[in-house]
């Protein structure tokens, strides 16, 4: 399954956020520097993740951004969700509209399957897997 950028740069802010623990408020620059994100992009990405309450915001001196709660918490679906990435359910990857197992498509067993295991895979990691990582270069941070 591929990703969108918004979602890999999600990830890769979140994961940051969670290295860096209590290290105390990451700036947008700092955070932009160490993800290798366009801090234009990094500013959007950031904002759905403070609206959904992933991330803590603060203005000013000695501001910038934490996660609102424990890493172990926040559950990769949890950052998926904000960013507005959707496995449907319903829909056909085959283009018949509404998933249908009695009348499945010819991708629909297979369909299923990839769904199925990208879902576990979501709700079965969270940002305490990034604990003993480095974040001080884009290339620093891998998703597996």
């Amino acid at each position: 399954m591929i990703l969108s950028q918004t979602i890999e740069y999600g990830f890769r802010a979140a994961a940051c956020l969670a290295i860096s623990g209590t290290d105390g408020p990451l700036s947008a620059t700092a955070l932009a520097s160490r993800t290798g994100i366009p801090v234009g992009y990094l500013s959007k990405v950031m904002r759905r993740l403070v609206v959904a309450e992933l991330v803590r915001s603060q203005r000013g001196h000695g501001g910038g951004f934490t996660l609102a709660r424990a890493p172990e918490t926040i559950q990769f679906i949890d950052v998926l969700d904000a960013l507005d990435f959707s496995v449907e359910q319903k829909r056909c990857a085959f283009g018949f509209g509404q998933c249908d197992a009695s009348d499945p498509c010819p991708l629909h067993d297979s369909w299923a399957s990839l769904r199925s295991s990208f879902l576990e895979w979501a709700c079965s990691h969270t940002l305490a897997d990034f604990a003993g990582a480095d974040c001080s270069g884009p290339r620093s941070i891998r998703m597996s």
